[in-house]
């Protein structure tokens, strides 16, 4: 048996289907080596059904490749488009305009449902020409709305009803695409009368949309960016090279077949670039025709909640045309280097693997010339550091990556050389992997560098979560929402809290007043202002340490404040900012309150909205709350945890069509918005390229399969077990898999080293999400395999036996 796959493997001279005519003599100059690569065009096209299956494989496989690329050049523009959008609806900064006929008043009404962000917008017109956001025509009135077409399926829907006792107002359109961010955005316009500048509820505008200069990312986040479009697009980049090399072991067997019919060393070399190209300008066109309709469904989904219309997935100009310059060049390139490791004589074909052992030397000079580009920035990046740098730190990573690539053939070979014994289907896994390694290597090839990047990945981006996510000082323990609400009196805070005590899915809501108060300004002075905030014992205690407490007491966390001090008088009735005198005014005579000579010190105490409360705390039996002008109420909620959608009853009870109540949800930790960005697209990036290399497993699985299917049927007719071989499969594929991860794990640790040197961060590793990615990239291969064992017993039929 292994004498079998010996021959077959070193000495196999069957000429192909498609080369019974001998080959005319080879022409001198360009003539003739343009008709040598249209022979090889015409073996990829006409070679019977092995040279059509060779060709299909290679085209689906530089398809699947081509596509993920031309999605990955229309990432910058599916982002600009975005921010264009978003920048052209919204009112960076309000400026100090005077009413007129093309002005109106503004303000934000967001909120959540069920873990959506919807973005809500009120809109007040003060005139007939009022400015409109792009995407809509016309202004809502009040009581009416304009929404996302995402929102109004939500709204109508039964999973909306909830959602729509909290936005009553009723729809008379949607907003226009050039309006949304996405398609599956959830946002609204409302129309009001309510908004007013004396209170604070709105602010003038006068136009929509302004330039804005975004900070160029930090050193930090610029290596992230860097790195992450490495490591997702690296394994594109192998797979391409891997598909084509699909059908080299044919391919050789018909090169030697010309060589016996009197083709010379250079003519091969050309006919089999030839065949190639042929491969790869197929797989340009299904890798266009996979890039369409993966367009209308990138715009159909939502992943890690981006999502974008379908018009934004288009590639950038100069490197769609890289792409198809660089995609049939790299397949001539592979496939002549391929031909340097084969001797193509008359008589056959001896691969020099089966005799010359790989040598590990020159395979170890990438990583080495990566470190040395590093090197420079081992001790930390300059955060003035130009494009220059960028490039740099892009062509280390690559070299450090492919270094990994580079190393896993000899490995396997190098270990498979030395393993002897053990059960006949391990014995005919290895002795396989003994006689060529080379097809193995190349198959796993692409998931070992995707685990090596996404493990050095991911011990930079498990230092980033610390650089870029700060704790709160919320705790959520204690409650989980805060809702703040400003009124004219703070009689209304009782009322608001008492309506949240007796919603659904509160146990607990403990509200308060706070004003911020003056002290008479003495001659030529300027005046002391206190925070003065009324609230009863129960809700003070969470603001402070006050030990024993009755309604009438009062408290003050801030002793040596001038305000605070016994006999203290303050003048309850707070001057209210006026637009159209641009200052300060006093309306009414003064309402003086005396701090009273019995007022307690108290320490203040962090509430569970992270704040410190200072100044004056009194009961409302000491201050009654109807005297505080213009102040801020703050109710802090805690939810029963056994009603779902607790946090939704509250919202409805607050936001019933209002633009004045907020309701903020507590967090323990809150991380910056780009790194935020940054990992959501790192997510959904490589969600995609694990779906390719799925894909791209199964084909080359499928192909070499194929390649063996006449060796496996003579086996079965010489009575071996059909689970036998199935078993030998599993450990071919297994073998390469496991040394393939530990090479993974040694790189991606070694990658990860350099990047948190490059950012001056300590060493950590964290493994559990180790074991988790090199657990993925395992479970990924077997499940190829067990989707391959139907094949595979299908080409174990007699019928195998069969040849053209």
């Amino acid at each position: 048996m292994r004498a079998l796959e010996s021959r077959r493997e070193t000495r196999d001279t069957a000429p192909p289907s498609g080369a019974e005519d001998p080959p005319p003599a080879p022409a001198a100059g360009g003539a003739g080596r343009l008709a040598d690569l249209l022979m090889g065009a015409r073996f990829a096209l006409s070679g019977g059904r092995e040279g059509w299956a060779r060709t299909a494989l290679t085209a689906i496989g530089v398809g699947l490749g081509v596509a993920v690329l031309m999605i990955a050049t229309s990432v910058p523009h599916m982002f600009a488009a975005r921010d264009a959008r978003t920048d052209a609806r919204e009112i960076y900064g309000a400026a100090e305009l005077e009413r007129s006929a093309d002005t109106a008043l503004y303000t934000l009404a967001d909120t959540d449902f069920r873990g959506e962000d919807i973005r809500g917008r009120y809109l007040q017109p003060e005139g007939e020409d009022p400015p409109l956001p792009p995407g809509v025509d016309e202004a809502p009135g009040p009581g009416e709305m304009l929404v996302s077409p995402a929102l109004k399926d939500l709204l109508t829907s039964p999973e909306g009803e909830l959602l729509r006792e909290r936005l009553p107002q009723r729809i008379v359109g949607t907003i226009g695409d050039e309006g949304l961010s996405g398609p599956a955005e959830l946002t609204y316009l409302a129309g009001t009368d309510e908004l007013s500048t004396a209170d604070g509820s709105g602010y003038r505008i006068g136009q929509f949309g302004e330039d804005v200069q975004r900070e160029p990312l930090d050193p930090f986040l610029l290596l992230l960016v860097v790195v992450t479009c490495v490591v997702l697009l690296l394994p594109v980049g192998v797979f391409v090279a891997t598909a084509v090399r699909f059908g080299g072991e044919r391919r050789d067997r018909r090169l030697a077949a010309l060589r016996l019919v009197g083709a010379d060393s250079r003519t091969v070399r050309r006919i089999a670039a030839g065949e190639a190209l042929v491969g790869a300008l197929l797989g340009l066109l299904v890798g266009i025709a996979l890039f369409l309709p993966a367009r209308e469904v990138i715009g159909r989904i939502t992943l890690f909640d981006i999502n974008v219309f379908p018009s934004d997935v288009r590639p950038s100009a100069p490197l769609a045309v890289l792409i198809l310059l660089a995609v049939p060049a790299a397949a001539v390139a592979v496939t002549l280097l391929a031909l340097r490791g084969v001797a193509i004589e008359p008589l056959g074909v001896v691969r020099r693997s089966g005799v010359r052992r790989r040598r590990l030397w020159w395979r170890l000079l990438p990583p080495v010339a990566g470190l040395l580009l590093l090197s420079p920035l081992l001790d930390g990046m300059d955060p003035d550091a130009g494009a220059f740098d960028t490039y740099i730190i892009t062509a280390g990573i690559l070299l450090l990556l492919v270094g990994v690539t580079a190393v896993l053939p000899w490995l396997i070979e190098w270990v498979v050389s030395r393993l002897r014994g053990g059960p006949l289907p391990f014995q005919l896994a290895v002795r396989r992997l003994q006689l060529d390694s080379g097809a193995a290597a190349r198959a796993v090839s692409g998931i070992t560098v995707a685990v090596a990047g996404a493990i050095a990945v991911q011990m930079l981006f498990s230092a980033a979560e610390e650089e870029y996510t700060r704790p709160t000082g919320q705790d959520t323990g204690r409650a989980q929402l805060q809702v703040i609400d400003y009124a004219q009196n703070g009689a209304s805070a009782a009322g608001l809290t008492g309506r949240l005590a007796d919603t659904r899915g509160v146990s607990r809501a403990l509200g308060s007043t706070k004003v911020h108060v003056p002290m008479p300004a003495e001659r030529g002075g300027d005046p002391v202002y206190t925070q003065v905030t009324v609230a009863d014992c129960a809700t003070l205690t969470e603001l402070a340490r006050i030990g024993s407490c009755t309604d009438g007491d009062v408290f003050t966390t801030d002793p040596e404040g001038v305000g605070s001090r016994p006999g203290a008088r303050l003048d309850l009735n707070v001057p209210q900012y006026v637009p159209e005198k641009g200052e300060d005014v006093r309306i009414g005579d003064p309402d003086p309150w005396t701090v009273p000579a019995d007022v307690r010190e108290a320490e203040p105490r962090t509430d569970p909205a992270g704040s410190l409360t200072e100044g004056i705390l009194a009961t409302p039996g000491a201050l009654d709350p109807s005297r505080l002008k213009d102040g801020r109420i703050e109710v802090l909620v805690r939810l029963d945890p056994s009603v779902p959608d607790a946090a939704e009853y509250v919202r409805n009870a607050v936001e019933p069509g209002s633009p004045r109540t907020i309701v903020v949800e507590l967090t323990d930790s809150d991380a910056a918005d780009r790194f935020v960005l940054i990992q959501r697209a790192l997510y959904g990036g490589a969600a995609g390229v694990l779906v390719l290399i799925g894909a791209s497993l199964i084909v080359s699985t499928l192909e070499q399969l194929r390649e063996r299917r006449k060796l496996l049927s003579v086996l079965v007719a010489f009575g071996t077990r059909r689970a036998t071989l199935a078993w030998s499969v599993l450990w071919q594929t297994a073998l390469p898999v496991v040394l393939g991860l530990a090479l993974s794990i040694a790189g991606g640790i070694g990658l990860g080293a350099v990047l948190l040197s490059m950012v001056s961060e300590p060493f950590a590793v964290d493994w559990a999400s180790l074991a988790a990615m090199a657990g993925l990239g395992g479970g990924v291969i077997l499940l190829v395999t067990v989707l391959s064992l139907p094949p595979l017993w299908r080409m174990m039929r007699p019928d195998g036996l069969r040849t053209e």
